[in-house]
C-alpha cells in the first residue's frame, strides 16, 4: 500500500563499460611493470651471479658460510667443500650454504 512497485532497469545497449574496465586495469599493469624492473629483475640477476660464483669456487678461495664462519677451501667436490677454519681445523659444508666467495689473493694489504 505504501510502497510502490520497483521495476528492474533495462540493460542499455553496449555501454562504454569495456573502456572503463580497461582504464581501471592500466594502473595495475603499470605497477606490476615498475615492480618487475625495479625489484624482481635485479634480484634475479643477483641470485644468478651468486649461484655462478658459488659453483666456481676452487681450492684456495676464502669463503664465508651462511653461519658466518670464514675459512679457506682445501677441497672441492660436486656438492660439498672442505673448509679450513684454523690450523688443523677442517669442516665440510654444502656448497649451497656458502654466503660469499672471495678469490685467493683478491685483496691487497693496506699500506700503513
Amino acid at each position: 500500500m505504501f510502497a510502490s512497485p520497483a521495476y528492474a532497469q533495462a540493460a542499455g545497449a553496449a555501454a562504454p563499460g569495456g573502456a572503463a574496465v580497461f582504464m581501471q586495469m592500466v594502473p595495475l599493469v603499470l605497477i606490476f611493470v615498475v615492480f618487475y624492473f625495479l625489484l624482481i629483475r635485479p634480484q634475479q640477476k643477483r641470485m644468478k651471479e651468486q649461484r655462478a660464483t658459488i659453483e666456481a669456487v676452487k681450492k684456495g678461495d676464502q669463503v664465508v658460510t651462511g653461519g658466518g664462519l670464514i675459512g679457506r677451501v682445501t677441497r672441492v667436490e660436486d656438492t660439498e667443500v672442505e673448509i679450513e677454519l684454523a690450523t688443523n681445523v677442517k669442516v665440510r659444508a654444502v656448497k649451497s650454504t656458502l654466503a660469499d666467495v672471495r678469490p685467493a689473493g683478491g685483496a691487497k694489504p693496506a699500506n700503513d
